[in-house]
């Protein structure tokens, strides 16, 4: 190949304007690398921009700064413990290595900002396990500061937006519910409704971005302020090879297609398996839903690429191609779904179980999302119930139903949520079997005097006790379910992430089917196969290793020389 058979170089090509690939972009840009950025929509953020944001990095100066220290080797006991014999150790060890500088220099060079959250646990006990300073919240930010270039953010998903644009955190949801409730609550929500009401008059929603959004903001302000050139509405076509190595890349762009050369390096992060139907068939099993939590975008662009076009080798992702959330699904009069991901919000809540089929309960509903869909993947189960009594729909709501039941006469019409008088009735309306739900409840509510479920030992770890009710006794995560009418809502099983995807090693370089690094071909984010193997140790545990590989892809490439 000689520079005249391409359209443009530049030494770091980056497909992918997610966390992981802005991540990579900006990193090079600070080393002085000439980069450029393609992505395939009209927006950045990819899964990110949708998230709650959360960045799990061990060991950060931003947990010594929030009191509560922590330390890559703390993390290293921690993953020993959750991962164990399963593989991957040298990549894990590499990003222990470098989290705490990718972070430390993003935020001295870039507008990325972090705090380490005080309390929000791993998902897992074990040995290195933490309770805060682990995992790093993005601060908020202005999506005013990005001038017209504000609606290229992509938007949360609309059913976490209030008044069909506003952002709200966590912990501003009570104060906006119960505005009267309290002086600061009213303050609260006057500050947040007002600010969102300036902004409707400029803008399509509101300018105030929170988690992922404000991750992904940030990473694109500080692209714009460095002047890094990104493509959009330009999809990866074809990998350029000489010989073995990957030296470029053709970008269909809507101009045309146009041949980049990358001196030093092509990285992948085209968002993972996402909507590819045919890795989906390969690697997911048959009970997730056949639609994917990532951006349609997302279709698999730069693992299947790879392994066509460069022979990259596939990884299962061993314990679970996947990461899985179980999702309620709302159908709207357009023929869509609203997708309502069940997340830290009602599953761990006192007076909630899950059944299957048989009317039994099949794993600890407070676990993580993931844990709780691999429960239901091991009982062979496509879909499940969440079974409720009224006290809990007015204390805590349930999905889209909110605290107080605000949205349940109008949900209960939609069918989104079954209704019922006794517990008999309800599991005809829902189809499982009586028997086995009514046993369920007794068993529960059993539990909930005792404090104790010898079933599955709900309430019993450190993750479940913080997502459960504090005012609850003896049990934060165990209440019974005895009045009625009782409620009941499905379930099922979605990808929020890929685990499996391209293997790569420590310094984050394709391997072929040999196990020998492609040159010039490098993967971070979702297209490269989770450093966990199938495990999800912890919030953020997708963004993280996004991010610091990101980082140290493009530091090694600057090094070079």
């Amino acid at each position: 190949m000689t520079d005249m058979a391409f359209d443009e170089e530049v030494d770091l090509l980056v497909i992918g304007a997610g966390a992981g690939g802005m991540t990579a972009a900006l990193s090079g840009a600070i080393a002085g690398l000439s980069v450029l950025l393609c992505e395939k929509t009209g927006m950045v953020g990819g899964t990110t921009a949708t998230s709650g944001g959360t960045t799990w990095v061990p060991g950060t100066e931003l947990s010594h700064r929030a009191g509560v220290p922590d330390s890559a080797e703390d993390a290293a006991a921690f993953l020993r413990h959750v991962v164990g014999n399963r593989g991957g150790d040298a990549r894990r060890e590499a990003f222990l290595a470098a989290g705490a500088e990718a972070i430390a220099e993003l935020e001295r060079h870039s507008e990325v900002r972090f705090v380490a959250a005080a309390a929000h646990p791993d998902y897992l006990d074990g040995p290195g396990s933490a309770y805060g300073g682990r995992a790093l919240a993005p601060v908020e930010f202005d999506g005013r500061l990005l001038g017209a270039e504000f609606d290229r953010v992509r938007p949360p998903r609309d059913v976490f937006m209030g008044l069909g644009g506003m952002m709200v955190g966590r912990g501003e949801l009570g104060a906006l519910l119960a505005p009267f409730a309290s002086t600061g609550n009213l303050t609260t929500a006057l500050k947040i409704l007002l600010r969102y009401a300036r902004d409707r008059l400029g803008h399509r929603r509101g300018t105030r971005l929170l988690m992922g959004n404000a991750l992904v903001a940030r990473l694109f302000f500080s692209l714009r302020r460095r002047e890094v050139p990104i493509w959009f509405d330009s999809p990866l076509a074809d990998l350029i090879r000489d010989g073995q190595a990957v030296i470029g890349a053709v970008v269909e762009t809507p101009q045309g297609r146009r041949r980049i050369r990358a001196r030093r390096g092509v990285v992948l992060a085209t968002g993972g398996i996402g909507w590819n139907r045919a890795l989906r068939e390969r690697l997911f099993p048959p009970q997730i839903a056949p639609f994917s939590q990532a951006p349609e975008g997302n279709s698999g662009d730069g693992i299947a690429l790879a392994v066509e076009r460069a022979g990259a080798a596939l990884d299962d992702g061993c314990d679970s191609a996947g990461l899985w959330m179980p999702c309620s699904l709302l159908g709207r009069p357009d023929g869509s779904q609203a997708i309502w991901p069940h997340i830290i919000l009602d599953r761990a809540k006192p007076g909630l179980i899950a059944v299957g089929r048989d009317g039994r309960r099949f794993v600890n509903e407070a676990g993580s999302y993931h844990d709780f869909c691999l429960g239901m993947i091991r009982a062979g189960l496509s879909e499940a119930w969440l079974v409720v009594d009224s006290g809990f729909i007015r204390r805590y709501g349930l999905g889209l139903v909110l605290p107080g039941g605000r949205g349940l006469r109008r949900l209960l019409r939609q069918g989104y949520l079954r209704r019922a008088g006794n517990l008999d009735a309800l599991a005809a309306a829902i189809g499982v079997d009586a028997q086995g739900l009514a046993e369920s409840v007794r068993a529960n509510n059993r539990f909930a005097e005792t404090g104790s479920d010898a079933d599955f030992g709900r309430g019993s770890t450190v993750v479940n006790r913080f997502n459960g009710d504090p005012e609850v006794k003896p049990n934060p995560c165990l209440g019974p379910i005895r009045q009625a009418p009782f409620y009941a809502l499905r379930v099922v099983p979605v990808d929020l992430a890929g685990s499996g995807g391209l293997d790569c090693n420590a310094d984050a370089q394709v391997l072929d089917r040999e196990g020998r690094p492609i040159p010039g071909l490098y993967a971070c984010g979702n297209d490269a196969a989770s450093i966990f193997r199938g495990t999800y140790p912890g919030p953020g545990t997708t963004i993280g290793p996004a991010m610091v590989f990101g980082w140290k892809i493009a530091r090694q490439l600057a090094e070079q020389g």
